[in-house]
């Protein structure tokens, strides 16, 4: 009997990459829906007998989701696929009806294991059928790339705050990144326009490996980085301006080592990169970013705003890579395998 699978991702190499890991040999329908509120609309239709489910989504995310799920006893079984990787994310999930939880990027061993333990798919684990289907091709347009660069930057995100909640032993709120190719005098532009008129604080960190190069760097406003000194266990006996530059290396060295292991894996390439400088303390932010990327015309910018709204924190990753190295980027992601 055919079963329904339904994947639930906003990004279409995500849904791609999803249907590439499913066995060949299980007999299915697949279908793709973009957001939440489409996935509900399709179960209701009799197209999810399995949904595959993303976490961080426009329009309904996977929390909202799962709660009309559960609410409405819709006939669906969900496996929770996400590049968010908190234990209180996965607990979450499991604690609103999820059978399971799957981390990206999508494990075909992991997942048929999770199959075969459920009841679900027994049969041979190979994909190599789906996978020849479903492979992007080397013409994708601009926007096709930057959905995979998003994508690329869920799962680095996801990591990194999976690090730093276990540090801080708080839940980090993970946003959909921002994925832009700007020219370095719009950077200013790309960021939240909270920040815009604020004074900032930054840290920036250099990487390399062969024929990629970029660079990531933290920003806080002022008031967050007073915070996140509290959250780090500053006193007050201590010296103000230097507690400020302890969190801000600590918070740097935990996000953007994450990131950067990240993304090394999944492009299959070792970076090497340079310890943390700061690049300025209560500073314009606009007068900081163009003074410092002057160097490239063109750039990839990925930003992400985490946050931790209990203790009125939100802070940004922004990962620069050079226009020149765009594509290898693309390449290695999508067409070379790794090992």
């Amino acid at each position: 009997m055919t079963v329904s699978v339904l994947i639930c991702d906003d990004s279409g190499f995500a849904r791609k990459a999803m249907a590439r890991s499913l066995p060949d040999g299980w007999d299915i329908d697949i279908s793709f829906a973009e957001h939440g509120q489409e996935a509900i609309d399709m179960i209701k239709e009799g197209k999810g007998d399995i949904l595959f489910l993303d976490l961080n989504m426009p329009v309904l995310d996977g929390y909202q989701t799962m709660e009309i799920i559960r609410k409405q006893d819709l006939p669906t079984l969900v496996i929770v696929v996400s590049g968010d990787v908190q234990e209180e994310a996965r607990n979450r999930m499991l604690a609103m009806g999820a059978i399971d939880f799957i981390r990206k990027p999508i494990d075909n061993e992991k997942l048929t294991t999770i199959l075969a333990k459920y009841g679900i798919y027994n049969g041979d684990t190979s994909a190599s059928h789906r996978e020849q289907t479903t492979q992007l091709s080397d013409t994708a347009d601009e926007d096709e790339k930057l959905d995979a660069f998003r994508e690329l930057a869920n799962v680095a995100m996801g990591q990194a705050g999976e690090n730093l909640a276990k540090v801080l032993n708080e839940f980090i709120e993970l946003p959909i990144p921002n994925v832009s190719l700007l020219h370095t005098n719009e950077l200013h532009m790309a960021l939240d326009e909270v920040n815009q008129n604020s004074q900032m604080s930054a840290v920036s960190k250099g990487f390399i490996s062969t024929g990629i190069s970029g660079e990531a760097i933290i920003l806080f406003n002022d008031s967050n980085v007073e915070n996140m000194a509290n959250l780090l266990g500053a006193t007050n006996d201590e010296n103000h301006e230097g507690a400020e530059v302890e969190a801000l290396m600590d918070v740097s060295n935990i996000l953007i080592g994450a990131c950067l292991n990240a993304l090394s894996a999944q492009l299959n390439v070792k970076f090497t990169h340079n310890s943390p400088i700061i690049l300025g303390l209560h500073c314009d932010l606009y007068e900081l970013m163009n003074n410092h990327v002057s160097r490239w015309d063109k750039v990839l910018a990925i930003e992400i705003a985490y946050a931790i709204s209990k203790h009125n924190l939100n802070f940004e990753l922004l990962l620069l890579i050079p226009d020149q190295d765009v594509d290898k980027v693309f390449n290695r992601l999508v067409f070379q395998k790794v090992g």
